[in-house]
Formats: structure tokens, sequence, C-alpha cells
């Protein structure tokens, strides 16, 4: 009974800590996550406050805080717009992938690191965050500006990516080698292809087994399925982060709408708890020695995201102001670079990676949305106009005088 008692005093402590953090936050403009990265510093092993009986508990909440964080961005699009999105920024998210995800890896390689952390840290540099990217987006109004469909396709590619990556990453962790990581990537192809065209053909009737009139029925219904498709996919190497992804996708129409809202809340906490836990795992006295090389990486990677994003943009005839917009939007790295030095810490592959990961994304996730504002400022304009590239001029209509 005591140790209960200590728990929900130690939880409540802790999640009433995170409410005032995250108000804290966006009271000044910036996302929760590096404030829960820095609480989770605050109450773990070697901080100022550790926590004891809730330890446990708290890992359980991050396990399925990973799991919502992922069925929620599968819920936000269909399989027909994965397939669409795919085809049509295939070259952008290869220069993505190629822009960001090399100098991760080689930057594990000039540290020494052995060749499994290097995937892991390639990981960690490629993917930006949806969820800041989004918030930050909607906070500067540019949700219906001419790039913004840009960067959620990269976005979208970057996802999808994941479905493959993750279990490439989980397999060779695991210590199965390269050849058995080959075979688990193999089964997440057959799995992801053969959910995407159950999808696109039988979505309709899968949401139909859900009513969408009924809260609490679907409430139940859809967490019930995530879970359960999560631990199918986890038992069978492919991620449990991998299935809930899919579980989202296949989920469309009125389903997936009123599963997204009565979801969110419950994604915002146990996604505070899951930030919180990769804290935890991270010893403050590891930062420091790391702090500089973070920053580094933070600084390259973060161009070669701006480079990515004016690359997209420019394909589909955006002028210079927006590639920028688009590329400075892409900055941030949040949830899943995240979930995939999780992995890496959970295998005891390289001890300084976790405190590299939590410091960089640190960095990038409070100076991208930072960085992001630079376009609307007069000073910047009136820079691009002066030093950037040259923009074509539009071409006037003809009139009926000419």
């Amino acid at each position: 009974m005591h140790e209960t008692t200590i728990l929900l005093i130690e939880v409540g402590a802790l999640l009433f800590a995170l409410g005032m953090l995250g108000r804290l936050g966006r009271r000044f403009g910036l996302s929760p996550i590096p404030l829960y990265l820095l609480a989770g510093l605050a109450f773990g092993h070697g901080g100022f406050v550790p926590l004891s009986a809730s330890e446990e508990f708290i890992e359980i909440g991050a396990s399925i805080g990973v799991i919502l964080l992922l069925v929620m961005l599968g819920l936000e699009y269909s399989a027909g717009e994965l397939v669409g999105n795919l085809r049509a920024a295939a070259p952008a998210g290869l220069v993505d992938a190629l822009f960001n995800a090399l100098p991760g890896a080689a930057f594990a390689v000039l540290l020494g690191w052995e060749w499994q952390a290097a995937l892991v840290l390639a990981g960690i540099t490629w993917v930006s965050s949806s969820g800041v990217i989004a918030k930050v987006l909607g906070d500067l109004g540019r949700l219906g500006n001419r790039e913004t469909p840009v960067i959620l396709s990269v976005l979208v590619i970057e996802d999808l990516a994941m479905a493959f990556y993750l279990p490439l990453v989980t397999a060779v962790l695991a210590g199965v080698g390269l050849i058995g990581g080959l075979k688990s990537l193999g089964v997440a192809v057959v799995t992801v292809v053969a959910v995407l065209v159950v999808a696109i053909r039988y979505g309709r009737q899968i949401s139909a087994l859900i009513s969408a009139k009924d809260a609490e029925a679907l409430l139940l219904g859809v967490l019930g399925l995530t879970l359960f498709v999560a631990g199918v996919a986890e038992e069978l190497n492919v991620s449990a982060a991998v299935g809930a992804f899919l579980v989202g996708i296949a989920i469309s129409g009125p389903v997936a709408h009123h599963a997204t809202q009565m979801l969110s809340p419950l994604r915002d906490l146990f996604a505070a708890v899951f930030f919180v836990f990769f804290g935890l795992s991270t010893d403050p006295a590891d930062m420091p020695p790391v702090l500089l090389p973070a920053l580094g990486l933070a600084v390259v990677t973060m161009l070669t995201k701006v480079a990515t994003g004016y690359f997209a943009a420019r394909r589909v005839g955006i002028a210079v102001p927006g590639r920028l917009r688009a590329g400075l939007a892409l900055m941030p790295r949040g949830e899943f670079s995240i979930v995939i030095a999780g992995l890496a810490v959970a295998s005891g592959v390289e001890p300084r990676l976790a405190p590299l990961a939590t410091a960089y994304v640190l960095i990038t996730v409070v100076s991208g949305p930072l960085l992001a504002r630079l376009p609307d400022y007069d000073w910047f304009k009136t820079f691009v106009r002066r030093w950037g590239p040259p923009t074509r001029p539009k071409v006037q209509p003809l009139t009926a005088e000419d």
C-alpha cells in the first residue's frame, strides 16, 4: 500500500509539473518537447529528484506514448494520399534522405562508433518532427501557403520510410546481424504493402466495423485494435510503432476524424510521459561532453534540411521566399528521433548516443521554430532580395490592347 501511495504522489506531481511546463512553453511560443526532456533529466538518475517508485509505470506509459504518436500520424493520411505523395515527391524524399541521413552516419564514424550506432544516428538526423512542424505552421498562419503541401509531402515520405527503417534498426540492434535485419525489412515491406492494398480496397469496410456514433465504443475499439496490432508487430520484430502507424492508415472516413479528436488528449498525455522517460534514461552528467558535438551536428543537419526544403519547393515552381520558408520549417527533430535513440539505449549499443541525441533534439526543437520566423522579418526579406538567387518574373497575361 505504501508503494502505491508513493507511486500516486510521484506520478501526480510529475504530471502537474509537465502541465505547468507545457503552459510555460506555449506562453513563449515554444514546443513543450524540450521542456519535457529537461524534466526527465531533472527527475532521472543523477538528477535533482530521482523517481524511485514510478519508473516502471513511466516506462510502460512511454511505450503507449510511442504507439499513440504513430497511430495519430497514420490517421492524418489515407492510404491513397500516402501513395500519391510518394509518387509526386519521391525525388524530394530521396534528396531528404541523402542530405540528412548521411551526415549523421558520417558523424558517428568520425566519433569512432560502430556501424550499428552510425545507422541509428543516421535516422536521428534524418527525420523531422511532424508534430512540432505542424504546430509551427499553424502558429505562423502558414497552413494555406503554397509551400505547405511540399513540407507535408516530405514529412509523409519520412513517416512512411520509418515503417521500413524501424524494423531494420530493431533487428540490427537485437544482434541478429545485417542478414537478419534485411529479413525483417522484407517482412516489413510485405506487411506495409499488404496493409496499403487492404486499406485502399477495403478501408471503408474496416472503418465500418467501428462505430463513429458511439464515442465509448469508438475509443475502446480504435485503442484496443492499435495496442493489439502494435503488440503483434513487436512480436514479429516489425516494431510496435510501425504496427500502430499502419492501423492509423487503414482507418479512414468519419471514424478516423472522430478517433483523432478522441485520442488527441491521450496522445498528449502519454507522449509527454514518453519524452520524460527518455530524459530519465539519460544522466545529466553525460550531457556536457557531448554539447559541442551535438551543436556541430545540429548546425550541419539544419542547413541540410534548409537545402532539402529549398529543393523540394523549387521543383514545383515556388519562389525563393517560399523555398526558404519550406527549408526553415523542416529543421526541428523530435518524436521519431527520440524513438530511434530509445531503441539504441535499450540495446546498449553506444553509451554516448542517448546524451548526444537528447542534446541534439533540444537544440533543433528550440532553435528550429525560432528560425522558422526569419522569413517574416523585413530585414530578412531585404537580404534575400539583394543577395538571394534571382526569381523568374511572373508572366503577365495578355490584355485586349496587346
